[in-house]
């Protein structure tokens, strides 16, 4: 795939990314998306865990969240590597981490240094409980912030124990409010011209997401409780059984609920006291949709989709991978984009989002696929180390 031309509105930004696994290399995949110039810094030989991560017999996990960057190596545990870091900061924009709270400071590289280097900098720490508070030492993942933050309380059946979403959402909420605070941060430099650390911590991105959980457990007492695949009192919102799999309908506010009812054929249910209201139907919310369910079970996904279009009443077909590559929305809006890898041929990603009208964003070229494969061209034009400089280090194990 050769490189596209750079429309993105962030096409004059350099980001240096120092993170590993998810939370800041998906903050890197997001700028770099809009346009930044990602320069990813691996450990020499080791690289990223992300290139063998991801399910089925190939790992193509790397392959999204490593695009449009490009990949240099240095040994950050060592001095020499720690310079080639500070000398890189000292002509960037953004500087992202995702390490323990304190490994920065250990290295040589915290953010009173780096500012002294450059003070316009903006360093986005992503951490796992964030870089004050007595729990700031602790280490982090995903799914302990998703748990903190109040996420796996609620999410499961009541009768099982917490569950959690088949990606690593805590990791990538995290990651998106470090780049949404990168974003503010660069405005903030427009007018001062000084950068700024950005905060972000996994449990306090997730608690973000959980609407009025705390609000109402001190207003009112109310804790919320794991209510499988429903919202208690949300009614009807489900999913339901067809005769050729399941679907799922979404039809809670009134107006809506009295067009189910006309697409199923049962229109009085509208002005049934126990359904009229929103109120009501979440009072009677278990015998609602098992009444749904039996007209939906009668029916085919095609049947019941035709009059709910029919009808204007929000519904959807559980979508995995082949229904999305089958889909003309998915088609026509570019959603899926395709990218041809000398390694695994052509296939498609998740394109750039979200969309810009003026400077839209894009997949301009592929992941790296060897570790350090740009750092003839980055070192050679930043740091203007030449072949003999380059193949000293990588004989030491620097770079």
């Amino acid at each position: 795939m050769s490189e596209k031309a750079n429309t993105g509105p962030l096409k004059d930004i350099r980001v240096i990314e120092l993170g590993q696994l998810i939370a800041g290399p998906f903050c890197g995949q997001l700028l770099g998306d809009m346009g930044a110039e990602i320069i990813k810094v691996e450990p020499p030989r080791q690289g990223d865990p992300m290139r063998n991560w991801g399910h089925g017999n190939e790992k193509l996990w790397w392959e999204v969240v490593a695009r449009n960057k490009k990949s240099v190596s240095a040994n950050l545990r060592v001095a020499e590597g720690q310079e080639i870091v500070r000398k890189l900061v000292a002509q960037a924009d953004i500087l992202i981490e995702n390490f323990k709270p304190g490994t920065l400071e250990k290295w040589g590289l915290a953010p009173d240094v780096l500012h002294a280097i450059n003070p316009g900098l903006i360093i986005v720490r992503v951490s796992g409980y964030g870089q004050t508070g007595p729990y700031s030492s602790r280490a982090g993942f995903g799914g302990i912030g998703e748990a903190m933050g109040g996420w796996r309380s609620i999410v499961g059946d009541a009768d099982r124990p917490p569950s959690r979403m088949g990606v690593s959402i805590g990791d990538s909420l995290a990651a998106t409010y470090g780049c949404m605070g990168a974003l503010a941060a660069l405005h903030h430099r427009d007018k001062t011209g000084r950068g700024q650390v950005v905060d972000s911590a996994l449990y306090e991105a997730v608690l973000q997401v959980m609407e009025s959980l705390v609000p109402e457990y001190m207003v009112s007492n109310h804790v919320r409780k794991r209510t499988g695949s429903i919202l208690e009192g949300i009614a009807p919102s489900n999913v339901y059984p067809c005769s050729d799999g399941e679907y799922l309908i979404g039809a809670n506010q009134d107006a809506v609920f009295a067009r189910l009812c006309q697409a199923m054929g049962r229109p009085e249910l509208a002005a049934d006291e126990r359904y009229a209201t929103h109120v009501a139907r979440g009072r009677n919310q278990t015998e609602l949709d098992e009444l749904i369910a039996d007209w939906t079970r009668t029916h085919t996904i095609a049947e019941v989709e035709a009059l709910m279009i029919e009808h204007s009443v929000p519904a959807g077909m559980i979508y995995t991978a082949a229904e999305m590559l089958a889909d003309p929305h998915f088609e026509a809006r570019e959603t899926l984009v395709e990218v041809d890898s000398d390694r695994w041929g052509k296939f498609k990603m998740q394109n750039s989002f979200p969309r810009l009208s003026e400077t839209p964003g894009g997949i301009r070229s592929l992941a790296p696929t060897e570790i350090g494969q740009d750092n003839a061209s980055v070192y050679g034009k930043l740091l203007g180390l030449d072949e003999t400089a380059l193949a000293e280090l990588a004989e030491r194990g620097i770079i």
